[in-house]
């Protein structure tokens, strides 16, 4: 059975709702700069956040700028990632990125589109990331759980993730777009999972189009009463 979008009404109630669980959302990616972000995010590709943390958490203390990692070179880089899937491949694109961005943009990270996708390894999730993230920019990153949860709830449905960032930066509302990339993505971490969706503890599943979320314990009624501050 298809999944219908959502109606304005439904998504108004959704986007609020998870505000009022998590009032100021956050990646679970550890950074202190748009510099560290951009390393993170590039690192986070086909690899966890956790995983991420803990190689950065060792690397950023002894280098957290372009000319910092740069010095290290690639094999001195993959020291520090090696514990990431696909290091060979990120240590090089890293070290080409912060190549660039010593020679072309003055060790700045670019608060644009263009110049952030003609970096070494970066495409368009990443740039999106950073652009949101770093500089508050409405973009929408669209990762498996945002896929995923698009397409499943009805928020926005969509046959590949372009289809489906276009459609949800078209309807959701203004009030929540900046957040709204860290918000999905965490309830699709941790509640509308793959598998076995949480349907039963979902905030939002009386607005959710998924046919299938009574299967999986889901009220007819939500009490945001038990929405947690």
């Amino acid at each position: 059975m298809a999944v219908k979008n959502m109606t304005k009404k439904q998504i108004q109630t959704f986007f609020e709702r998870l505000r009022a669980q998590r009032p100021n959302p956050k990646t679970e990616l550890n950074y202190s700069s748009p510099f560290e972000l951009l390393v993170a995010v590039t690192l986070s590709a086909q690899a966890t956040d956790v995983s991420v943390n803990k190689a950065t958490d060792k690397l950023f203390p002894v280098a957290n700028t372009p000319e910092a990692i740069y010095a290290l070179g690639v094999e001195g880089l993959k020291e520090y990632i090696k514990t990431i899937g696909l290091y060979n491949s990120k240590a090089e694109n890293v070290i080409k990125a912060c190549k660039m961005l010593i020679e072309k943009h003055n060790s700045a990270v670019p608060d644009n589109r263009a110049d952030l996708e003609a970096l070494p390894g970066v495409g368009r999730k990443t740039a999106n990331v950073v652009l949101n993230t770093a500089f508050g920019q409405p973009t929408m990153a669209v990762d498996t759980h945002i896929f995923r949860l698009g397409n499943r709830t009805g928020l926005a449905v969509g046959k590949n993730v372009l289809e489906v960032e276009h459609r949800l930066v078209k309807v959701i509302p203004k009030e929540f777009i900046v957040d709204s990339h860290h918000w999905l993505i965490l309830h699709g971490r941790y509640c509308c999972t793959a598998r076995k969706p949480k349907c039963g503890e979902c905030i939002v599943s009386d607005v959710c189009n998924w046919p299938d979320r009574f299967e999986f314990g889901a009220a007819r009624t939500i009490s945001v009463k038990n929405i947690e501050a």
